[in-house]
């Protein structure tokens, strides 16, 4: 071997170099601001600011995909109070439907919907952790259809307020 390192070397080198420069993390989405109409996430996701939702006749966040963890970071997803109306039960803070091994993790606080503040149908292995949920029309945390699920540390109050006969205001 001569004074210069070999081509093959040089190539491991660059190589492994290109790979550290190259290849970044995947970063969470940032949620802040109005919401006006009904945003699906489909990675994982971080409220960085609070969250106004003027979404009529759909829920304010979707969870589209399995594998998503939404960061709430101490912040609140809120609406103008809600009416309690007929025909608001669409109108919910964080829907998850059909997918599974999803996290919604606080703190965080949801707050006057029309609907429920969190509805879950339809999924497995869902985590809600540590989320505050208050003055929604119907049940702060919904559950239909849901299993091997922990729903843990979590706090519902004053919701249930659209109907005598609907769901129970906590979970």
């Amino acid at each position: 071997m001569g004074p210069f390192p070999s081509k093959r070397l040089i190539v491991l080198v660059l190589s492994l170099l290109a790979l550290f420069v190259l290849v970044t993390p995947a970063r969470a989405t940032k949620i802040s601001g109005t919401i006006s109409s009904t945003l699906t996430i489909t990675d994982d996701s971080e409220l960085v600011g609070d969250v106004t939702c003027t979404v009529e006749g759909g829920p304010c966040i979707e969870i589209g995909a399995p594998d998503i963890t939404l960061l709430l970071r101490g912040f609140t997803i809120s609406t103008a109070p809600a009416a309690c109306t007929p025909g608001t039960s669409l109108n919910d803070a964080i829907d998850v439907v059909g997918v599974s091994n999803v996290a919604i993790l606080g703190p965080g606080l949801v707050q006057a919907f029309g609907g429920f503040g969190i509805f879950l149908y339809n999924d497995s292995k869902i985590k809600v952790q540590k989320v505050t949920i208050t003055d929604s029309c119907f049940s702060g945390i919904f559950l239909g259809a849901t299993s091997d699920s922990d729903i843990e540390k979590n706090v519902s109050v004053r919701n249930s307020k659209g109907s005598e006969n609907g769901p129970c205001g906590g979970t």
